[in-house]
């Protein structure tokens, strides 16, 4: 039972705890909801191949979707129908197997790749037979037109009325057919880059390493100390109005997030990118086709009951959105936006001194990259997005590493993704500030975002029309270029001194009004 408030006639719909595994690769979908009055829904998240040994790998999948059509509340598992189709090349999957076999056993995902093919083998024939009683009853009714015996007539009513039954009866086994053939085949993952690492988290290789690690002679805190010294959050009163893994910034830490949100901005914009602001509520179906699962066990997305919206976990989501089901001019292309946001995740098994503090939170403030682009440039940009991190985070002088993700790593959306873990000696160990990932078509098969190549159209038809190239699918890519929370972790932790000061780094002082350090408040 979904609990409602009321206030000043304003209605607020809660929060409710549904079920999809955080495993991007997921094929099964059982919906089911907790019996709790008020409850979390819980949001689970490239340079020139050399020589790769399938050269058409490069051409992307689709998804792995949930459908979010609403299920009985009963044990029984059932098969949902998709709200949305993505535009999936069944023929290049049937005729890449092999290649397509070894890519979901190296993402460790478990679709079912056989299943796709015999229900796209099942849909094709299907397809064929239904066109044959097309044919048959279009023949029929060309035959009544003439004249015809009174005898003669009715043998091809009862013969049209017997094809339209049967056609009937074959074309909702159709409908039903491709659904479910999607439902399949969005659980695919996109493809991946030949030179990522096959393996785990523990296997992705290390593409290089900025700056060296500061060495302290006093005791190093943690930014949650240094945090309580200089009176900079509160994670108990926010414990008590909003739960575990949320805060209260204060004092020199608002201004500091502002400060770094601002100097980001200004940044990237420096660089050809145009600032947005986003919608923090968006369609289930949006964050279905950017590859994320709304709903289910263990996923990350906080999904708002009675209804078919969702918080976002990240701005990608919205953004990803803006241009879906468009015909995008090439001439436009890329399209680079940097936008700022509130994201909210679930965090949903996320436990342990590793993540506490500020680390891993419910709510937080980022700013995201987001690039379209036409489909032999995204290895590039993806190479200039992890530049502009490296110029970011060097810029304010942390330390960090940028790894190449191993196969198991990624997300499915993801072809190839870099991440950058930043030097936390408050934890004593490097935690990840951002990532940077292409996602070449596989959202935007899902979302619907086309553009039409701009070389002279031809004209072969006979009354001389002009026919238009073919449309493509945009490549999209991603990547962070300021977390607030794990950029505070970094700068306090950082920037600590003997005597409990924390230095604000050269680049931030001006968006901060010329503050140089944060001291006790003693002072």
């Amino acid at each position: 039972m979904a609990l409602q408030c009321r206030l000043s006639g304003a209605t607020f719909q809660s929060l409710k705890l549904a079920t999809i595994p955080i495993s991007s690769s997921s094929s099964r979908f059982i919906f089911r909801t907790l019996p709790k009055t008020l409850n979390l829904a819980l949001f689970s998240r490239h340079s020139a191949p050399k020589a790769p040994p399938f050269s058409v790998l490069i051409r992307n999948l689709s998804a792995p979707a949930v459908a979010a059509a609403s299920a009985a509340e009963t044990s029984d598992i059932k098969v949902v129908k998709p709200q949305w189709h993505a535009a999936i090349d069944f023929k290049w999957i049937r005729d890449n197997k092999e290649a397509v076999a070894v890519n979901i056993k190296n993402r460790n995902s478990n679709a079912n790749l056989e299943l796709v093919l015999q229900l796209y083998d099942k849909m094709l024939n299907l397809q064929k037979e239904v066109e044959r009683l097309r044919g048959e009853r279009n023949n029929v009714a060309n035959k009544m037109k003439g004249k015809l015996e009174p005898s003669e007539r009715q043998k091809l009513i009862e013969e049209g009325k017997n094809l339209k039954e049967a056609l009937t009866t074959l074309e909702e086994d159709l409908v039903k057919l491709r659904d479910e053939l999607q439902i399949e085949a969005q659980c695919i993952p996109n493809l991946t880059h030949p030179d990522v690492p096959i393996g785990w988290e523990d296997s992705s290789k290390l593409r290089n390493m900025v700056g060296s690690p500061r060495t302290f002679d006093f005791p190093v805190k943690d930014h949650l100390q240094i945090g309580k010294e200089l009176d900079l959050f509160d994670f108990d009163a926010a414990a008590e109005v909003s739960g575990s893994k949320f805060y209260y910034l204060k004092n020199e830490a608002v201004m500091l997030e502002m400060a770094l949100v601002n100097w980001t901005l200004t940044e990237v914009m420096k660089r050809g990118f145009t600032p947005l602001t986003t919608p923090e509520i968006v369609r289930s179906s949006v964050v279905e086709k950017c590859g994320f699962q709304p709903r289910g066990e263990n996923t990350q997305v906080y999904s708002i009951e009675d209804s078919d919206q969702c918080l976002i976990g990240t701005a990608e989501i919205p953004v990803g959105g803006i241009h879906m089901d468009s015909i995008v001019a090439e001439s436009a292309l890329p399209l680079k936006y940097v936008a700022f946001s509130h994201c909210f995740r679930t965090e949903a098994g996320a436990a342990g001194t590793a993540t506490r503090g500020l680390y891993r939170v419910h709510q937080f403030s980022k700013v995201e990259m987001f690039i379209l682009c036409r489909q032999e440039e995204s290895d590039m940009y993806h190479e200039e997005l992890i530049k502009i991190e490296e110029d970011l985070f060097s810029s304010l002088g942390l330390h960090f590493k940028i790894l190449d993700m191993a196969t198991g790593d990624l997300g499915a959306p993801a072809y190839r993704k870099f991440d950058v873990e930043a030097w936390m000696p408050g934890l004593e160990r490097y935690g990840e500030i951002s990532s940077a990932s292409n996602c070449t078509d596989y959202q935007s098969r899902r979302l619907g975002i086309r553009y039409r190549p701009s070389e002279s159209p031809s004209t072969t038809s006979k009354k001389g029309k002009t026919n238009l190239a073919a449309t493509k699918f945009v490549h999209t890519l991603n990547a962070t270029a300021c977390a607030i929370p794990r950029m505070l972790v970094c700068l306090l932790e950082n920037f600590q001194q003997e005597d409990g000061s924390v230095i604000i780094p050269h680049p931030l002082r001006p968006f901060m009004g010329g503050v140089e350090a944060i001291y006790p408040k003693s002072r």
